[in-house]
């Protein structure tokens, strides 16, 4: 779409208001608005001011002056605002230079996709996420110098069932809510009505179903893009469905493992490299991948520990990464297993449908961020023929302790997550599609605002175990 079909469909959609998006580091989607008569051809060249130091990993303040420029390609009329309103999800450049801001996680994310076309492996990174949420009735939480808690409660949630009033059963049983029919579904009309927004909004949806945590745990997928685009659907994703569920009195977190001895939310990535139209992951190897497919699998499991810190960014990542809930912690890959960290999908036969599924990525992760990073990983794999090694068939949750210690694993917490992305980043300086300015702030952003802010703050249940030492 270009800049003048953008304004014929404001001025024939009757739209009032303009709205400005874009992401920080951590990937907390910003807004700005503007009366639409603001909005001119010019705009989408000449761009629209704002101040980056109060943007979290950004600019320091004598040198705050940023600009956001549209991209017309990503309009959409905002379906929850009273006042009709165009959004537009914007690229942020130097007003001084002109040049695209190096900390701007869509630059970075566009960059990847230059670097993929540059290396003459493929001219195209396609790129589908299944991003997992909780729906909660009501949440409180607070964290001071003499107390700290949090409480979910959620209608679906099994520890309702001895509720006295107003109770009519019908819940999900922990680990088993994958995936009833109503009534112990909650969720299918507000899925449903998610599910329609989406499509409204542009975006092209495959399915959606109830997942396997009680208290609301659910999954809406969205059909594979290209990565840029991807990411950008992410964030249009999680904006609507937080926004859906408000106006049902609901609402939505994608936080990782927010209810403890249940399975955690996580966002299986499918990715695959095509050239010329054609899909260069299909071969007749090992569950009918090409030698690209096993390469771009051997450079996602030589780089996972390191990517973890990008992918699975929080310190609550690692309560869902452990053993026993379907969390791929061992780095290992397969054709259908889910306990493994890449799993290769054997539904259809077609070459056009072969793609890795890399799965221990959780939506609390930057999608320009992850996904850029998990395209350079399968990249070195690629350019450097990594060889995967052996595929594990086997139920890894099964696998004698021995075996156990021949495969290797995620990292245990943020802190050694952040480690060991210090340790191994060069493979994400290809291309200078990341720098070394951007994962240094972002390595100390994570150590200062998140790790040692949690490590510094007494646990509630560390009274429980400790109080009368």
């Amino acid at each position: 779409m270009t800049p003048q079909e953008v304004l014929e469909y404001a001025k024939k959609s009757g739209l009032k208001q303009l709205d400005l998006r874009f992401c920080d580091i951590p990937g907390l989607q910003h807004h700005i608005s503007y009366p639409i008569t603001e909005l001119t051809e010019d705009s989408f060249q000449e761009g629209f001011g704002m101040d980056g130091s109060s943007i979290r990993g950004w600019a320091a303040i004598n040198e705050s002056d940023m600009l956001l420029i549209p991209d017309p390609n990503t309009r959409f009329t905002d379906p929850f605002y009273e006042v009709p309103t165009l959004v537009m999800t914007c690229d942020v450049i130097d007003p001084i230079t002109r040049q695209s801001y190096n900390r701007d996680p869509r630059w970075i994310a566009r960059k990847a996709e230059m670097y993929l076309k540059n290396t003459g492996v493929g001219d195209t990174a396609y790129f589908g996420a299944e991003a997992e949420f909780f729906i909660f009735d009501n949440v409180r939480f607070d964290q001071n110098q003499h107390s700290g808690f949090y409480f979910i409660d959620a209608e679906e949630g099994r520890w309702n069932s001895g509720r006295e009033n107003d109770n009519l059963g019908y819940r999900p049983r922990y680990k088993e809510g994958y995936f009833p029919v109503p009534p112990t579904d909650h969720y299918q009309m507000l899925r449903s009505q998610m599910v329609e927004t989406m499509i409204q909004c542009g975006l092209n949806i495959e399915c959606h179903h109830h997942e396997v945590a009680t208290g609301g745990q659910c999954e809406i997928d969205q059909r594979f893009d290209t990565l840029v685009k991807s990411a950008d659907n992410m964030l249009v994703y999680k904006y609507l469905v937080r926004n859906t569920a408000n106006l049902y009195g609901k609402t939505v977190t994608f936080m990782p493992k927010p209810l403890f001895a249940d399975n955690g939310s996580g966002m299986h990535t499918h990715q695959s490299i095509w050239s010329g139209g054609k899909p260069l992951f299909a071969g007749d190897g090992y569950a009918g991948l090409s030698p690209m497919g096993l390469n771009y699998i051997g450079g996602l499991l030589k780089h996972a520990r390191a990517l973890s810190a990008i992918i699975a960014p929080t310190t609550n990542s690692y309560k869902r990464l452990v053993p026993g809930y379907e969390a791929p912690v061992n780095l290992a890959y397969s054709r259908r297993n889910r306990s493994a960290a890449c799993r290769i999908p054997m539904y259809s036969a077609s070459p056009k449908a072969k793609r890795v599924e890399f799965r221990p990525p959780d939506a609390a992760a930057n999608p320009y961020l992850a996904f850029a990073a998990m395209l350079m990983a399968g990249l070195d794999g690629v350019l450097n023929k990594l060889d995967p090694g052996e595929p594990l068939d086997k139920d890894i949750y099964d696998l004698s302790q021995e075996e156990m210690e021949s495969v290797p694993s995620m990292p245990a917490s943020l802190e050694e997550a952040l480690d060991c992305l210090a340790e191994d980043h060069e493979f994400l300086l290809k291309g200078d599609v990341f720098s070394d300015d951007l994962i240094e702030t972002f390595i100390d952003y994570k150590r200062k605002n998140e790790a040692d802010a949690i490590r510094l703050r007494p646990h509630p249940y560390e009274f429980a175990l400790y109080y009368d030492i």
